[in-house]
């Protein structure tokens, strides 16, 4: 509900601050989208860790991003240059599902803020039933898109390709552990930590299609630990790809 709340009111926010130019330029429906002169773009994708440690693996389908952008286009080099500036605010959520029963958890040992690589079984004991183990990131980000318009006439129709990048800023990760111990007791942990994690990442991001669907891939800059906080030697990177809906 906090999350909700927090976006309703970058929405707001945002709404206020274009409504002006909406006035002086608004944008005509296409197609059944409401006469709002930006885009709101929900984003669904999956994750992979590019140059992990080996033992470090993530199933695929388990990890996966979800991402909502509020995002204004801007001409450039003219009106019908078929070039935007799309600059925005928005929420990333990451989710990470690791491989057999590993997680991440506190090491007190490197700092209060780092992090190691264990089976539950090393925190939690043997004869473990696990139901559910993930580890979830999440991000407040600040999206800028260079977009070409095919359609130089009407961006609204036709297709569009762009290169841009984000900013995201840390604002929560824990893990959730759903399982059934030895002695058959059903335990649900939720632990919130920085885990060792950078609390800033940036890196580009890649997106082709139409105004109302498209796809987008996004590849970290910056690695996903601070250095000697995380498992290992880990200088981990993210890379996300996936599909995304326009809803005006």
């Amino acid at each position: 509900m906090k999350k909700i709340f927090t976006f309703l009111l970058a929405f707001s926010l945002v709404q206020l601050a274009f409504a002006q130019e909406e006035a002086k330029s608004p944008k005509t429906p296409i197609g059944g989208r409401p006469n709002i002169p930006s885009d709101l773009k929900i984003e669904f994708g999956f994750n992979v860790l590019n140059n992990r440690p080996e033992d470090m693996g993530t199933n695929f389908f388990g990890s996966r991003s979800l991402n909502v952008y509020y995002q204004h286009p801007i001409n450039i080099f003219g009106a019908t240059s078929g070039f935007t500036l799309d600059p925005g605010v928005g929420f990333g959520t990451d989710k990470w599902s690791f491989q057999e029963t590993m997680n991440l958890f506190n090491d007190a040992e490197k700092g209060t803020d780092a992090s190691d690589f264990l089976d539950l079984s090393d925190v939690y004991g043997d004869g473990l039933s696990v139901d559910y183990n993930k580890f979830a990131l999440n991000y407040f980000e600040i999206p800028v898109d260079l977009v070409y318009h095919v359609n130089k006439a009407n961006y609204t129709k036709g297709f569009r390709v762009s290169v841009g990048g984000k900013v995201g800023i840390l604002y929560d990760a824990h893990t959730k552990i759903k399982f059934t111990d030895n002695d058959g007791l059903e335990r649900k942990i939720k632990e919130s930590q920085n885990y060792g994690l950078e609390k800033i990442r940036y890196g580009l991001t890649f997106k082709a299609g139409t105004p109302g669907f498209y796809v987008w891939s996004y590849f970290g800059l910056n690695n996903v630990f601070q250095s000697g906080m995380g498992p290992v030697e880990n200088q981990a990177k993210q890379i996300s790809f996936g599909v995304a809906v326009n809803l005006f």
